[in-house]
């Protein structure tokens, strides 16, 4: 069987975490990897539909974009874009 491949939606930029962010991603072992593919493929997670429509509005005319995800252990992580700038966030909710 044929796999498709999926091109990502915008290209990653400078990636930055926050300590917190680092500290969920450990405790959960995971990587930050998966959430940035998931990410780009435009999977925004945990999100309102108002905010995952501001996301495909944002993608055409270069705003914020916003995404929110669960670690396996039960951690919220949020990761917020700006387009212009390639900027990656990753915050950890308390």
């Amino acid at each position: 069987m044929q796999q498709l491949s999926r091109q990502p939606a915008f290209e990653l930029g400078q990636i930055v975490a926050t300590p917190g962010a680092l500290a969920a991603l450990k405790k959960a072992g995971q990587q930050p990897g998966e959430f940035l593919t998931r990410h780009v493929n435009r999977e925004w997670g945990d999100l309102c539909d108002e905010d995952r429509k501001e996301n495909d509005y944002s993608l055409e005319h270069g705003f914020r974009l916003l995404s929110a995800y669960r670690t396996h252990a039960g951690d919220k992580l949020w990761i917020i874009v700006k387009i212009e700038g390639g900027l990656f966030l990753f915050s950890r909710s308390k």
